[in-house]
C-alpha cells in the first residue's frame, strides 16, 4: 500500500472512530464517566491494514478531535487515548500468530496499564481539576471496583466486535486499498 493511500485510509478510520465516540452508553452497575464505546474497533482495523503506527495515529488523531469539540476536562480523552493505543499496540505485538490471542492479551494490558494510570495519574488528576477530594480518598476502591471490570468488559467487547466485522472487511479494503 503507498503513502497516499495509507493516509487516505489512517483519515477515514479516524474520521469513523470519532463519530463512533459519540455513540456510547455506560454501563448498569458502573459510574457513569466509564462509558463504552465502539471507537477503537477502527483502529483495530487500521492495526491490521496499516500496520501499528497508523493505528496509534488513529487514536491520537480521534481524541484530538474529540477534545477539540468538547474541551472542558482533558483527561476524559488522554485516557482513551493511552488506553486504545495500549490496547492496540499489545494486540499488534501479542497477535502476530493468533488474533483472539492477541487481542486477550492486548485485554489485559489495557486493563492492567489503565488500572495503573488510573491510580497514579489519571483520577487524581481529575480529582483535582473537577475538586472532588472523594475521588482521591477513594482510589484503591475506584480501581478495584470499577476500573479494573470496566476495562475487561470493554476489551471484550471491541475484541469481539472486531472478529465478527474484520473478516468480512478485509476483502474489501485489500481490494479497495491494493
Amino acid at each position: 500500500m503507498n503513502r497516499t493511500k495509507k493516509l487516505i485510509l489512517i483519515s477515514m478510520l479516524s474520521a469513523i472512530s470519532f463519530v463512533l465516540m459519540f455513540l456510547k452508553f455506560p454501563l448498569p452497575f458502573m459510574p457513569p464517566y466509564l462509558t463504552i464505546d465502539f471507537s477503537d474497533v477502527p483502529a483495530l482495523i487500521g492495526l491490521f491494514t496499516v500496520g501499528p503506527a497508523g493505528a496509534v495515529l488513529i487514536e491520537l488523531i480521534k481524541n484530538l478531535l474529540n477534545f477539540a469539540t468538547n474541551p472542558v476536562e482533558p483527561v476524559g480523552p488522554a485516557a482513551n487515548f493511552i488506553a486504545g493505543a495500549s490496547f492496540v499496540l499489545t494486540a499488534y505485538y501479542a497477535g502476530s500468530r493468533n488474533k483472539w490471542a492477541g487481542l486477550v492479551a492486548a485485554t489485559l494490558v489495557m486493563t492492567l496499564v489503565m488500572s495503573l494510570m488510573n491510580y497514579f495519574v489519571l483520577l487524581p488528576l481529575y480529582g483535582m481539576i473537577t475538586n472532588l477530594t472523594d475521588i482521591t480518598n477513594n482510589l484503591k476502591a475506584i480501581v478495584s471496583a470499577s476500573i479494573i471490570p470496566f476495562n475487561i468488559i470493554k476489551g471484550l467487547i471491541v475484541s469481539i466486535i472486531f472478529m465478527l466485522i474484520f473478516r468480512p472487511l478485509l476483502p474489501v479494503i485489500e481490494k479497495r486499498f491494493k
